[in-house]
C-alpha cells in the first residue's frame, strides 16, 4: 500500500503544479488589460483546466487516504 500512497501524492503534486499554473496564466491575463469579451475566452479555457486541476488533486488525496488506510 505504500506505492498507492507515493503514487497519489504524485498526483496531488502534478494536480497542484496545475492550479498554479492557472494562477499565472489569469494573473498574466489580468495585466494584459484585455478587452472584456477576450478576457472572457481566456478566463473560460483556465476554468475548465481548473476544475480539472481541483479534481485531479482530490483523486491523489484520496488515492493517499486509501493507501494510509489499508497500510
Amino acid at each position: 500500500m505504500a506505492l498507492l500512497i507515493w503514487i497519489g501524492a504524485a498526483v496531488t503534486l502534478v494536480g497542484l503544479a496545475l492550479l498554479v499554473w492557472c494562477i499565472l496564466r489569469v494573473q498574466a491575463a489580468r495585466r494584459a488589460n484585455l478587452p472584456d469579451e477576450e478576457m472572457r475566452a481566456r478566463l473560460q479555457k483556465v476554468i475548465a483546466l481548473n476544475l480539472g486541476a481541483l479534481l485531479l488533486s482530490a483523486i491523489g488525496l484520496m488515492m493517499v487516504v486509501v493507501g494510509i488506510a489499508l497500510a
